[in-house]
């Protein structure tokens, strides 16, 4: 299966969070977007790995992923390493895709960042021939991703890129209410976390008001980028 985007998430609604609109968007115009998720989120003050994989699982259909792939790292504990470089190549020789997103370059959570350096090494080590690996006994061919992209999560980082997602933001607040054990419900018994409060989808839309302010978007979503982009029309620049 050929994809245009491959988004990956240190855990289970990374993804959704911090860059459900974008995707959202791009679904709807016909582009193919598969998920991999490096944990399983197990390590969640909320809910179970069973309730994270059938969340994922709903949140997925309900927006239109083609694939979701869990690497089943060890949760707060994995590492920057050759087994865990080799487990990403592997998804993005299988998948191909033009565009990479990343966690967050830095965040309040360390296994953010640990993500972000290891999907973003791994895209290029990918294109690396002489690099071997394999998918289900058959021999892969390089691919390196035009484009890695890093969404913005916990910590507010200046974006390099502003992505309006202005007629999605509704449907992305229901992507992430997929996570039921993750998020505000009234009845739960289980812990407060810092994203489980009533208040917290608030905060995602006004981080979402706050990156549409510059471009005259009521919603957007923002990105950075480890090298320079270039554009063919000035004139499509807001």
């Amino acid at each position: 299966m050929k994809l245009d985007i491959l988004a990956f998430g240190a855990h289970p609604d990374d993804v959704e969070i911090s860059m459900g609109g974008t995707i959202l968007h791009y679904i709807s115009e016909g582009k193919k977007v598969g998920i991999v998720d490096l944990t399983e989120g197990d390590l969640g003050t909320r809910g179970s790995v069973e309730s994270r994989y059938a969340e994922a699982e709903a949140a997925s259909k309900f927006m239109g992923i083609e694939t979701r792939v869990n690497l089943q790292m060890k949760d707060g504990f994995f590492q920057h390493n050759e087994e865990n470089l080799l487990k990403v190549i592997e998804q993005i020789r299988r998948f191909k895709p033009e565009i990479v997103f990343a966690n967050s370059i830095t965040d309040r959570h360390p296994d953010h960042a640990k993500g972000a350096k290891l999907v973003a090494e791994a895209a290029f080590l990918s294109g690396l021939r002489k690099i071997k690996s394999s998918w289900e006994g058959v021999d892969q061919e390089a691919h390196r991703p035009r484009l890695t992209l890093h969404y913005i999560q916990d910590y507010l980082i200046s974006p390099a890129i502003i992505f309006d997602v202005s007629l999605f933001m509704e449907k992305k607040i229901q992507a992430i209410q997929c996570y039921k054990t993750q998020f505000y419900d009234p009845n739960s018994t289980e812990p407060n976390t810092p994203i489980s409060g009533k208040d917290f989808l608030e905060f995602l839309k006004g981080r979402m008001k706050e990156f549409g302010r510059p471009i005259g978007a009521e919603y957007a979503e923002g990105f950075t980028c480890n090298k320079l982009l270039g554009v063919q029309d000035i004139f499509q620049l807001k």
